[in-house]
């Protein structure tokens, strides 16, 4: 379903223009492009065609997860799995009853 809402940055480049939502895997996000030349996200919590609520944002747990680790996210060369959503993913497992359990099956939307 990720497929149908966003793409990542990478998958299509940052300029393009049919790119209307994208998707950080890493910090589990979806957000509107900032089209001034930058790579500036405004944060999304809800789908704009269905209105459904997006899965909340992993960003805090990542600062947490990487400072845990006792490196700096800024300065430190950081593992594989913490730069893209294998960090947070691989502990998913189950989904139901959690932040991506949100509204009727057919409508929730989570990356794939």
């Amino acid at each position: 379903m990720r497929a149908q809402l966003a793409r990542s940055e990478s998958e299509a480049g940052e300029d393009d223009p049919d790119v209307v939502v994208v998707y950080d895997a890493k910090f589990d996000e979806y957000g509107l492009p900032v089209r001034d030349g930058g790579t500036s996200v405004v944060v999304i919590g809800y789908c704009p065609w269905c209105g459904g609520r997006l899965p909340a944002s992993r960003r805090d747990a990542w600062f947490d997860a990487v400072e845990g680790l006792r490196l700096d996210p800024w300065e430190d060369e950081l593992p594989e799995e913490y730069r893209d959503g294998t960090w947070w993913s691989r502990d998913a497992g189950d989904l139901e009853g959690t932040s991506r359990d949100y509204v009727e099956p057919d409508k929730v939307i989570s990356p794939v």
